[in-house]
Formats: C-alpha cells, structure tokens, sequence
C-alpha cells in the first residue's frame, strides 16, 4: 500500500513498484494521498510528542486517531530508533507519520497497528538512506544517541538487548533494507508478509533477506551479556579506578580485548579511530583524567541506565559532559562506547519510554 514515500532501493536489491497515489491496498486499505478528511494544514505544526488521549475532537469525544496513535506510539518511536539509532531522527520520523496517519479514514484500516508500522518503516528507511550517506563524512566513530530508560526496559532481556549499545553498532553494518528487515523480524516479531508490505517486497525475498541479514548479525553480535549487577559492578570498579587515575584497577576491570569507541562528533575531543586492547584503553583513561586536572576540571561519573543497561554519565565541574556505556563479559569489560557529541545528549536527563509491542 502507500503512504506517500517513495522506494529509491538505493541498497541495490531490487524493490518492488514504488508508490503510487492511486495505490490500491491487497488488504483493503484506503490509500492515504486519497483521503480528504482532514485538511494536512491543521496538523502539520502538532508536536506528536505532546500528543495524549486527552486530545479531544470538537464534538467532545477523544479523537479516534489522537487514541489510536498514542497507543501504539511507544511501539513506533522503538521501531523508528532501532533502524536509525537516532532518537532524533525517530521523533521526525514520528511527525511523519503522524502527518499521513491523521489523512487516513479508519474505517478502512483494517488493523491500525500494522498500518502505522508500515508507515514508521517506509519514513525511517527513507530517512536511513540519507542518513547512511552522510555518516560517511561524520568525525571519528559514529556511535548511537543513548537514551535514559526505565529500570523496567534492563529487566525485559529482548528488549534490552535490541536497543544496547553494542547491538546497535552491529546494525549499522546491515544495509537499510537489511537492517528494516531484521528489525522488524527479530525484534518485534512481525510476520514475512507483514514486512513485505512494508519494505515493497515479496515476502519471498524478504525471507531471504531475513535470512542474510541474521546470519550477518550473528556472525557479530557480542556474546550473550552478564546481568545487570554484574555490570554494575564492573562499572563500580572501572569508576573507582577512572576518577583516581589507577591505571592498575582500570587493567584489573577492562578484557584483554576491550574496545574503546568515543563519538565526539567533531565538538569534542574524541578518539578518530577505535582503541584496541587493555593497555591502550587505561592508559587513555588515565591520561583523560591527567588532563581534565591539569587543566582545573572536576570529572566525576556517576550511575544511570542507558539504552536498557546500567552505564555512568560524566560530567565535567557538575555539567553532563557524555555518557559511557559498556559491555560487560565474565566480571570484565569488551567494550565502551563513549558519546560526548552535545547533539546526542538530549535524551540522558529524562526517561525515554520504549516497547517491543
């Protein structure tokens, strides 16, 4: 069906026709570009993060739409994020589809959440392509916007492992399309056919792209991770040894193999390139503290859960100044990834509500 976007397939697998405004749904459904219903006009400027059942319709009764929507908005902004590894990026994509979603006459939806996951995919694999693109030119790594959670999100596994840190680095190798696909299968469980329509594939060939993008993500993907309190700890001990310059406890709490990533966007002083082993990486951490002293800064790192998983916010002389979140592999450290770019900061103050379904 269409809602409005077009297919470029600029991941070089064939699509199926693009959109057409005369599209006529397999399911029954009313294209969007045909409805006049509502005029787009009254609604372009509506913050969809502001939007709640409480929104009323003039004759007084909640707006079927407005319910519909917020329903299932925890669920878009989850599918939106894990495509884009922007929350950012997904709230535009949100007000995107809010934009079609209140086109639509609902009498001929006939399921609404699928419908609007639909759209969610079809606005966030546009926005992927451009984005996939300019992250090309991006200083240094490019590492996810980490977003404050509830402790229940730790506690749901699934969804704690879709959304960490190191899972979402592993997307980023996947095409768009690939990475659509994946998502939409693995994470949130959604049927072949269902995915079909939602990338303009046949469902035979988004088996087969499920298939190779799962066997890429497995090759990848990191060991299954310890539990929370066991990252939390680990996390104590990388803190004692961070804020007092002991080279000797950061070597104790990092693996042998630890990665160290830093995304300073080309704001802040970053590491360009990825640093590979414990030595590199205490010797890194230490000389970051040396540094911030020596020039009259105060870094101290104190706990928080980001993406699902406990990790430390720093700040410098009381101002957030990044967050490190890490992965943690039998009591020792394999990877941090550490965000300072200011852009990507926005999200670490306030809880960030994400469902699967």
């Amino acid at each position: 069906m269409s809602d409005g976007t077009t297919n470029t397939a600029s991941d070089g697998e064939t699509g199926a026709a693009s959109d057409r405004t005369t599209d006529v749904a397999t399911d029954g459904q009313t294209d969007v570009s045909t409805v006049n219903t509502t005029d787009v006009s009254t609604v372009s400027t509506t913050d969809v993060s502001t939007v709640s059942t409480t929104d009323v319709s003039t004759d007084g009764t909640t707006d079927a739409a407005t319910a519909a929507f917020v329903a299932h908005r925890n669920l878009l902004f989850t599918v939106a994020y894990e495509m884009l590894g922007s929350a950012a990026d997904a709230e535009d994509v949100l007000q995107e589809t809010w934009m079609r979603w209140v086109e639509v006459d609902l009498d001929q939806v006939r399921d609404q959440r699928a419908y609007l996951v639909r759209v969610t995919t079809r606005q966030a694999l546009n926005r992927l392509r451009t984005a996939s693109r300019r992250r090309e030119s991006y200083v240094g790594p490019w590492l996810p916007e980490p977003m404050l959670t509830a402790p229940d999100v730790a506690e749901d596994v699934e969804l704690a492992e879709s959304v960490s840190m190191a899972m979402m680095l592993v997307l980023e190798t996947l095409s768009p399309t690939e990475r659509a696909v994946f998502v939409l299968r693995e994470a949130f469980g959604f049927e072949y056919d269902e995915i079909a329509t939602a990338v303009d594939k046949t469902p035979a060939a988004v088996r087969q792209i499920a298939h190779r993008a799962r066997r890429h993500v497995d090759a990848r993907r990191p060991r299954r991770s310890v539990s929370v309190s066991e990252t939390r700890a680990a996390l104590e001990s990388f803190r004692r040894a961070f804020e007092t310059g002991d080279v000797q406890g950061l070597l104790d709490v990092l693996a042998p193999e630890v990665v160290y990533m830093g995304d300073g966007g080309g704001v802040k002083h970053a590491a360009l390139r990825p640093v590979l082993g414990a030595d590199k990486v205490s010797r890194l951490m230490a000389g970051f503290v040396g540094r911030a002293d020596g020039a009259g800064f105060a870094i101290t790192l104190g706990p928080t859960m980001v993406n699902g998983s406990p990790a430390l916010l720093a700040r410098l002389n009381g101002e957030i100044d990044g967050v490190m979140a890490v992965h943690v592999e039998n009591a020792r450290i394999t990877g941090i990834y550490f965000v300072r770019n200011p852009e990507k900061l926005s999200r670490v103050a306030s809880e960030t509500p994400l469902a699967l379904r």
